[in-house]
């Protein structure tokens, strides 16, 4: 089996230059990878230099944090898609989470959501399960399908743990056929994509997109 359309071929470091977005652009037009995910700067240039190909343009809203204000959130999504990003992954409020302000939490996605709907686009919500407990992580997924989000996500990659089976199995436990499951962070080997993709993951974000891909 083909694994190409799973990924999401991702770089998000701040350092990064034009020459490496060029470079992630062209390796996933060349492997026909699901999408690049970027920071917003760089999605005019993913969208203008993919433009000829399937491959989606990825981007991340009130990233790493998810603190950023709910207005600020919905502003930011609706850019990065006026400049042509297909897809959006939002961080959730894991501080309203853990408060149990349920409500602000949905409203917050929502407001993605239906700024992403508004384009025809879809809403991936970044939960960052390595800062919650088990309860606190079907909460989360509950509260993303209940505001309309096609998927969750485990982990921006930049807190303190990524992706795990154990995690991509209990989110899709909990979100059933109402959304789907991308797992990322720490994902570099074939096997642990395999791994993630049996425990329910139908996307893997990735920066070792070629070495997943690269069979054994």
């Amino acid at each position: 089996m083909k694994y190409n359309k799973f990924i999401d071929h991702t770089l998000l470091k701040p350092q990064v230059t034009k020459a490496d977005i060029t470079r992630i652009c062209q390796e996933a037009k060349d492997n026909d990878f699901a999408s690049v995910c970027v920071n917003p700067y760089w999605v005019p240039f993913c969208a203008d230099f993919l433009k000829d190909c399937d491959v989606h343009v990825c981007t991340v809203i009130g990233f790493p944090l998810g603190a950023t204000s709910t207005a600020s959130k919905a502003f930011e999504a609706k850019d990065a898609l006026a400049h042509g990003a297909d897809e959006v992954d939002m961080v959730i409020n894991v501080g309203a989470l853990k408060d149990h302000d349920d409500a602000a939490v949905v409203n917050d996605i929502k407001a993605v959501v239906e700024e992403a709907h508004s384009a025809g686009k879809i809403t991936k919500v970044i939960i960052e399960t390595c800062l919650l407990t088990e309860e606190e992580k079907v909460r989360a997924c509950e509260l993303s399908v209940q505001a309309g989000a096609e998927f969750v996500k485990t982990s921006t990659g930049f807190s303190t743990g990524g992706a795990t089976v154990e995690d991509v199995a209990l989110m899709k436990k909990t979100v059933g056929d109402h959304a789907k499951v991308k797992a990322s962070g720490g994902i570099h080997t074939r096997e642990e994509m395999l791994a993630m993709i049996d425990a329910g993951a139908s996307r893997i974000g990735a920066s070792a997109g070629l070495a997943l891909i690269k069979e054994d």
